[in-house]
């Protein structure tokens, strides 16, 4: 595992910086879509990721979209679970629950389909910053009558991951890398 750490912790330090007004902000391949996902970074994330989890305890992976889903189909394919996609878009479905979220920079409607109720959730996610997308998607899985087991992000920046796992006790919140921006310069923790 330790080489995996080494090959994303490497792919992160690498990560082009990008100025939005004041703010500083990393480009990914797995937080991004871009550059170009190299298999190496995404076979060491599957890999980090699946040794996380105790896969007795999980039934189903929920991926948020869009960029929680090139971890979690490969992630799904190696611990032969099934997938679902927390959807920005309504699809109607009788079961579907609708949340809404708020980050500290948007705010919108995502959409749980085919959750059922008491399965075990693994949800996997790209970046943890404020919690306000996992907050509500934990809501979601509670009103699917579902139950969140487990949790982890990729990228955990600022204050949101101390925060949730102080709200949510029972659900196991982690991430695989934590990091900090300064100024140009990414600073992992």
């Amino acid at each position: 595992m330790n080489e995996s750490m080494d090959v994303i912790k490497q792919s992160l330090q690498n990560s082009p910086i990008l100025w939005k007004g004041d703010y500083p902000y990393f480009i990914h391949p797995l937080t991004d879509g871009v550059p170009r996902i190299e298999s190496k970074v995404l076979k060491s994330v599957i890999d980090v990721v699946y040794e996380m989890v105790n896969w007795k305890n999980i039934d189903i992976i929920l991926g948020i979209e869009a960029m929680g889903l090139p971890i979690c189909s490969p992630l799904a394919l190696k611990a032969e679970k099934p997938l679902v996609v927390c959807r920005k878009r309504s699809y109607g479905m009788d079961s579907e629950v609708k949340i809404s979220q708020e980050t500290g920079y948007s705010k919108g409607e995502l959409f749980l389909n085919d959750i059922s109720p008491n399965e075990r959730v693994l949800i996997v996610d790209d970046v943890l910053s404020t919690g306000g997308t996992m907050r509500a998607v934990f809501d979601g899985v509670i009103r699917a009558g579902a139950t969140t087991s487990h949790m982890i992000t990729l990228v955990e920046k600022g204050e949101g991951m101390k925060n949730l796992q102080n709200d949510y006790p029972d659900i196991k919140i982690e991430s695989i890398i934590k990091l900090e921006m300064d100024g140009d310069n990414i600073i992992l923790l």
